[in-house]
């Protein structure tokens, strides 16, 4: 997906892919996360995780993946890589929208931000304004969004989505700032 998706933590890369397969009858969408060693071997692996939908974000902290799917509710996942050969799913979070870019606030909270959704008539999903989110990760179990923002309506768009240069965050000086369109 982007640099945050690949990560070196003691002589291992630990990385997050979507596989993304089309067929003349079928599609087939899941995602994994790989520990690799010093001679790019698997040395461990988390495999056909949120069938049918793909990664939104990623972000390595120490030695936790948080993970963002999606395809009509937000699963935020939690996933442990303490042991690299055995990484495991230790919570996840369920939430209408999804988060395009996650950014550390602390040791047990997240920021994402991304786009708020909701169903619409047709049995679909609708995609809405921008949403700024602060995720508490302290209960790995049950991580919860302790809070949301939400900027504009449908069609209201920012390059933080796709850039986190257009992200700045000062925790000291209590200040988030995200360009808004």
């Amino acid at each position: 997906l982007n640099q945050f998706s690949l990560d070196e933590s003691e002589n291992t890369l630990r990385v997050a892919t979507t596989t993304d397969i089309w067929g003349r009858r079928e599609h087939v969408m899941y995602n994994n996360v790989y520990v690799l060693d010093g001679d790019m071997e698997i040395v461990g692996k988390l495999e056909a995780l949120a069938p049918d939908e793909r990664i939104y974000s990623t972000r390595f902290l120490g030695d936790r993946l948080y993970m963002v799917t999606f395809k009509r509710i937000d699963p935020l996942f939690v996933i442990d890589l303490s042991d690299p050969k055995n990484p495991e799913v230790l919570g996840e979070l369920k939430i209408p929208g999804f988060s395009d870019y996650l950014h550390p606030y602390d040791e047990d909270h997240i920021i994402g931000i991304g786009k708020e959704t909701d169903s619409n008539e047709w049995g679909g999903t609708s995609i809405k304004g921008v949403k700024l989110a602060l995720f508490d990760v302290s209960d790995v179990k049950n991580p919860k969004q302790l809070g949301k923002y939400e900027i504009g309506e449908a069609g209201t768009d920012s390059e933080a989505l796709r850039d986190h240069k257009a992200f700045l965050f000062d925790k000291k000086k209590n200040l988030l700032v995200i360009p808004v369109t």
